[in-house]
């Protein structure tokens, strides 16, 4: 039975994982407040605007979130009805926070769902991702694994998760590696499901400067040329979540 998710809890994750960025932005932004109507500038007007804007996009950043996480079919995984083969070898690969693989098992229950971590402490040093680890128990015998070696075969793979998680490589090189493993274990037809937050305009409208955290279209783009993979679909889950479906660009190991 698909697992159900608690009434906001995509958005409380967020909040919580996250409270010292949002604790450090507010109390700034009351401080400037403060210290304006304290002194009476003269260009008083000008920073109320500028607070005003800046609580404005703290606001509309949870809302989105609210909406992506919370209230969109994200986590509901009807935007995989449509894929190919729902046997085999299922990997699902996260970076150090999983909300998808016992979604996966339920979803896929003939198949079999390997659960793998690449996070790495001296890599990702976010403190958000430390808290979410302290929170949430790994899914079952999820085995660790680094960006440049999965403990697989080549070509036993059906198909490769990356949802939400790929983005924590910051760096493309890297990147482009961990998709040539990925490709490695891949079956001739088997499939790569990357999910992920662009650099494109409904991100930056929702998240500011925010949406500099995530990859450009362009940039995954290169890592999948440059992995020998190819794009065979392309879809919104929401205005703000794209999904590529990818498999190996020639039937070749």
């Amino acid at each position: 039975m698909e697992r159900m998710r608690k009434p906001f809890q995509g958005v409380l994750n967020i909040i919580r994982f996250n409270w010292h960025f949002y604790a450090v932005s507010i109390g700034f932004l009351i401080l400037i407040i403060l210290l304006t109507f304290i002194f009476n500038l003269s260009f008083s007007p000008f920073i109320y605007i500028f607070c005003f804007l800046a609580f404005l996009s703290i606001f509309v950043s949870l809302l989105v979130s609210f909406y992506v996480y919370d209230l969109s079919n994200l986590y509901k995984l009807n935007w995989l009805d449509n894929l190919k083969n729902e046997t085999g070898t299922i990997i699902n690969i996260n970076a150090g926070f999983d909300e998808t693989s016992e979604l996966l098992q339920a979803k896929f229950k003939d198949a079999e769902l390997i659960a793998m971590d690449f996070y790495d402490s001296s890599k990702h040093t976010e403190s958000s991702i430390k808290r979410a680890r302290k929170a949430y128990p790994p899914f079952p015998n999820t085995q660790q694994i680094t960006t440049s070696k999965i403990p697989l075969e080549n070509d036993s793979a059906d198909k490769i998760f990356l949802i939400l998680s790929a983005h924590e490589i910051r760096n493309s090189d890297e990147r482009t590696i961990f998709f040539n493993e990925l490709r490695r274990i891949l079956k001739p037809h088997g499939q790569i499901i990357l999910t992920e937050h662009l650099q494109d305009t409904p991100n930056f409208l929702a998240y500011n400067i925010g949406a500099f955290y995530f990859n450009s279209r362009n940039g995954w783009l290169e890592n999948i040329r440059n992995a020998k993979l190819k794009i065979t679909e392309e879809f919104k889950i929401t205005p703000f979540i794209t999904t590529f479906i990818l498999e190996k660009n020639g039937n070749s190991s």
